[in-house]
């Protein structure tokens, strides 16, 4: 699903990644962890194309069998829109919009017909029991709800993996639970492969793989 070889990440003459090599299998759900400045994000947003590696003789990245790195800028974005979901630790959900509305924002983007969109979307907002919240802007919601509208959003285009940068870290405890257990339900029942970057142990030890982080480096 996700091979990775020698990704290096510098910012000016900083090192930021020192050469990280990675595969991730179809329908896995692996946890990133480390202390801050390790590297976590940078290489959460590097596989999930929001970010380039520094480019070296040998540097790859396939996902769900393309080599994103030969991609220019409009094969990259349609090719994220499409095959990828992301869940941030704020939800980024539009303000002006109904929790429906930003749902279907990334099939829009898409071309996707409005109708069937809508009713994808009230279907996941009901899976994820939502279903009387649809018409509410996200300063109606809990953050809890919030954080269920960005999953949603994150699903309606069925991507082939989900990259989730500390989804709970601004829930409670409850909600934080909630939301660690819905991973592992959309991975049991719509194949999903979900990368995590998480500081929560819980989240972290539930997955079926925790890869730690140091120096810039899987350790």
């Amino acid at each position: 699903m996700i091979t990775a070889k020698n990704i290096h990440k510098y910012y000016d003459n900083l090192q930021v990644l020192k050469g990280v090599d990675l595969h991730i299998k179809k329908g896995e759900i692996v946890s990133i962890v480390g202390a801050s400045g390790a590297g976590k994000t940078t290489l959460l947003q590097i596989l999930g194309t929001l970010d380039n590696a520094t480019k070296t003789n040998n540097t790859s990245l396939e996902i769900n069998n393309e080599n994103v790195l030969k991609m220019n800028d409009k094969e990259l974005s349609k090719f994220r829109n499409l095959h990828l979901g992301f869940i941030f630790q704020f939800h980024q959900l539009l303000p002006e919009f109904t929790a429906l509305e930003n749902v279907c924002i990334p099939a829009y983007i898409a071309g996707k017909d409005k109708t069937a969109t809508e009713a994808e979307a009230e279907k996941l907002l009901t899976y994820l029991g939502l279903a009387e919240r649809s018409q509410h802007k996200p300063n109606e919601l809990s953050g809890g709800e919030q954080q269920r509208v960005a999953v949603a959003r994150a699903l309606i285009n069925k991507p082939a993996v989900i990259f989730a940068d500390e989804p709970s870290g601004n829930l409670d405890t409850a909600s934080a639970e909630n939301l660690h257990q819905l991973f592992f339900k959309l991975r049991d029942e719509f194949g999903q492969t979900f990368v995590i970057v998480t500081h929560n142990e819980d989240l972290a030890n539930m997955a079926d793989r925790k890869l730690v982080m140091k120096d810039g480096l899987i350790v």
